[in-house]
């Protein structure tokens, strides 16, 4: 057993842990950043307090929670979730609304921070009704300190009056509401968009064409949980009331991804900060954003489970990143990955097959790849007399579903490419 762990375990890691944090400093519309990662509008940024610990833990700055000129009245509960197998919440569902703090209390907790943390980034969330809220609203956070602005036109909890995702469906409202919000401020903005649409790009180019600076995504995506099962049939007049809401967490990260990306790409978009969210709960996930063309990171969901001390590993892990690959300054990897990205299948390699390779000494009988590939995929997979995979390369065609149920990782790819006979 000893000789197992002396073999497998690296006694140390391959470079030494960086001294300094230099290279994760960055910039958000030409303001400095001390690293890329800000709490994003919510919850999580709501009082003077919490976005005080959250700057003592380590973050950057903070998208406060959306400030709007009307009021708000919460329900009670207002957050569901869906678990996975071990327990732990892979998405999360929250109906609540804006901040609930008048305009006044508000602009103060914009002086204190700014006061008391002069280095942080303060980036005030606003929704307006109309263009004169949208340009006060504006007009006050920078009068009261804020170093950006974040437009909320994406908030699917706010859909009463053409407020929130409806207006980011809505091209003309977009580009409409973020001239009013530039009428009110010189500062830079970037205007939050709504997924809850086919393709985030012409609401993208009109708040460009209306003035903001960049662009925030993703916000939460409209949902619906189940709904309660027993009360529905043995108590008729109980019944639960379900409500769409937004939903988020790691769940929604390759959607996320997807708009990140097609942001990116948009060359009527070049130059322009693209703030990414959706779903970032690891370091991992932030550099994957940041490689699809995101310049900081905001994060929610993954604070409401674990609190600001993820802020440690973020930072940690993607400096370590930084340095064990040799990059200087976390700019260097922004954008990187888009050119490996097509929003078309017909670019993959269609003539060869990348077959698994398995560990079987890892392996520990389940059955499981075995029962997958026979009842939803190819066929080509059986157990020998000491339950360990068998693979047809007759029958496999590399789609990797057995890589995917393996409770062990014992099944991976093979890494080698193997072409078919050219008829």
């Amino acid at each position: 057993m000893m000789a197992f762990l002396t073999e497998e375990v690296k006694p140390k890691l391959d470079i030494e842990v960086p001294e300094h944090e230099k290279a994760l400093q960055t910039e958000l519309c030409g303001i400095p950043l001390e690293n890329p990662f800000l709490l994003s509008s919510s919850v999580v940024a709501s009082t003077y307090d919490m976005c005080a610990r959250a700057f003592e833990a380590g973050w950057a700055g903070a998208a406060f929670k959306t400030i709007c000129a009307f009021d708000i009245h919460e329900a009670s509960p207002r957050f569901s979730a869906i678990h996975s197998a071990d327990g732990s919440i892979m998405g999360f569902k929250n109906i609540e609304q804006l901040s609930d703090h008048s305009v006044p209390e508000n602009m103060e907790i914009f002086r204190q921070l700014k006061r008391d943390y002069t280095k942080k980034f303060i980036l005030a969330s606003i929704m307006g009704r109309n263009d004169k809220e949208w340009e006060e609203l504006a007009r006050l956070c920078q009068e009261n300190g804020a170093d950006a602005l974040e437009l909320n036109f994406s908030c699917p909890n706010m859909m009463e009056e053409g407020l929130g995702s409806d207006i980011g469906q809505v091209p003309s409202l977009v580009e409409r509401f973020t001239a009013a919000a530039r009428r009110g401020a010189s500062i830079p903005i970037l205007a939050k968009l709504t997924p809850n649409v086919a393709s985030m790009g012409p609401a993208a180019e009109a708040a460009r064409n209306g003035g903001a600076d960049g662009l925030a995504a993703i916000n939460t995506i409209k949902s619906l949980m189940a709904v309660n099962l027993h009360t529905y049939v043995t108590s008729p007049a109980v019944r639960d009331k379900s409500a769409v809401g937004g939903y988020s967490g790691n769940a929604v990260k390759p959607i996320a991804l997807r708009f990140i990306a097609e942001l990116g790409q948009n060359p009527k978009l070049s130059g322009m900060h693209i703030s990414g969210m959706g779903g970032v709960e690891t370091w991992r996930d932030a550099l994957e954003f940041m490689m699809l063309g995101a310049g900081s990171i905001q994060v929610t969901t993954a604070v409401m489970q674990y609190g600001y001390r993820i802020i440690e590993d973020l930072k940690a892990g993607l400096n370590y990143y930084l340095h064990e690959k040799g990059f200087s300054r976390v700019g260097d990897v922004v954008g990187l990955a888009l050119d490996s990205v097509s929003d078309t299948t017909d670019v993959l390699e269609r003539d060869s097959i990348v077959y698994p390779k398995f560990n079987r000494q890892a392996c520990i009988g389940c059955g499981r790849c075995e029962i997958s590939c026979m009842d939803g995929g190819h066929q080509a997979i059986r157990l020998n007399e000491r339950r360990r995979p068998v693979l047809d390369p007759k029958r496999c065609v590399g789609c990797h579903l057995c890589v995917l149920v393996c409770p062990t990782d014992s099944i991976r790819s093979s890494g080698r490419r193997i072409y078919r006979n050219s008829k």
